[in-house]
């Protein structure tokens, strides 16, 4: 291909359209579950510049392509890639995305995300930070970073420190997918709509404002979800201070929920797992998304030099033998030194975001 296919081909990825007052963006890697490139949130990126001014747009609506989901996150292949040869462009990648997360989060004008079918990882941040976020009874969402290696990042600390008593930490560390109802106790989303009335949703959208169109489709109360049956001993496990005591815990309370859930954290990173659980409890403290994505960026850039974010994608998505060998192998091995590094400075990886006019 020439650059410039290759141009023609990216810029499909992200398909954009405007039908009435509602300008439409339409993820389109349906093959790859939607998953994000650099050039599909550049393309996003642009498409908001271009609509947040214009007074013909009164409504952004995002969706994804094909029947599975909205966005199964980013392109871990090529974060693999990146992280093997020592390269930098995964960390271009996340400042561009993290970027657009946080300006999802201002955007001023209604910003509908349908979160219909899998929404994991990046999916999350170009979803969960919208002001109108729709889910269905397909609906999964997840953060599920510690079973490669990773941390939970696009914002996804800020969201889940902010849900009800420990629900977030068990979800940071243990990946879980929840569906419509746990998402909306969570904080993750807002609006419950069965899949079969979306599109005529979105069609009221191109003549409607969003406050006279969403009530209409409102109604039904979502699927139930299971984390409020878990509650008591979820926050009773995860307020423990270290991960091999939270472990500890869940085994201790004679629960079957609760055993599978330890059996599961110890499937994962120990060091994700640690490095996780820190970065949820100092997301508690910071005031705003940005702080949040600040700190997810440097821990996101010190990843890239973990050999577990390798292994993880390796194990999971390369060869898929579900067989990961973390190193370190246990919780009791991953030192404090170790969890620290991912939270300094010393790379010289900063996000910074641009003023805001």
């Amino acid at each position: 291909m020439t650059p410039e296919t290759d141009a023609a081909a990216e810029a499909e990825h992200v398909l954009l359209a405007i039908r009435g007052r509602t300008a439409h963006l339409t993820l389109n890697r349906p093959r790859a579950l939607n998953a994000l490139t650099h050039a599909m949130v550049r393309r996003i990126d642009e498409a908001l510049t271009e609509w947040e001014h214009d007074p013909a747009i009164e409504t952004v609506v995002l969706t994804g392509a094909g029947e599975r989901g909205l966005c199964a996150g980013g392109d871990i292949r090529a974060i693999h890639d990146d992280a093997r040869s020592g390269g930098t462009a995964s960390a271009d990648f996340w400042r561009d995305e993290y970027r657009l997360n946080a300006r999802i989060a201002r955007w001023s004008k209604p910003y509908v995300a349908v979160m219909d079918g899998i929404v994991m990882g990046g999916g999350v941040g170009i979803s969960a930070h919208g002001n109108v976020r729709i889910v269905t009874e397909r609906s999964r969402v997840a953060m599920p970073e510690t079973g490669i290696g990773f941390v939970p990042d696009v914002g996804g600390t800020y969201l889940l420190s902010r849900a009800p008593g420990e629900l977030g930490t068990h979800l940071a560390l243990t990946g879980t997918p929840v569906g419509a109802a746990d998402a909306l106790l969570c904080g993750l989303a807002d609006h419950y709509i069965p899949s079969a009335q979306l599109p005529l949703l979105l069609a009221e959208l191109t003549s409607s404002p969003v406050r006279e169109a969403l009530p209409r489709h409102t109604h039904q109360p979502p699927p139930p979800g299971e984390l409020a049956a878990y509650r008591e001993w979820i926050d009773d496990c995860y307020a423990a201070e270290t991960v091999e005591e939270i472990v500890d815990r869940l085994f201790a309370t004679g629960i079957q929920e609760a055993k599978e859930t330890a059996e599961t954290l110890l499937t994962k990173s120990p060091t994700s797992l640690k490095v996780t659980l820190k970065a949820m409890r100092q997301a508690r403290e910071l005031a705003t998304l940005e702080e949040a994505l600040t700190q997810e960026y440097r821990i996101s850039c010190a990843a890239l030099t973990s050999p577990d974010l390798v292994e993880g994608i390796r194990a999971q998505v390369i060869d898929k033998d579900r067989k990961p060998r973390w190193s370190p192998g246990t919780l009791g091995e991953v030192e404090g030194g170790v969890v620290e590094r991912f939270f300094g400075t010393g790379g010289g990886q900063e996000l910074g975001f641009p003023s805001v006019d």
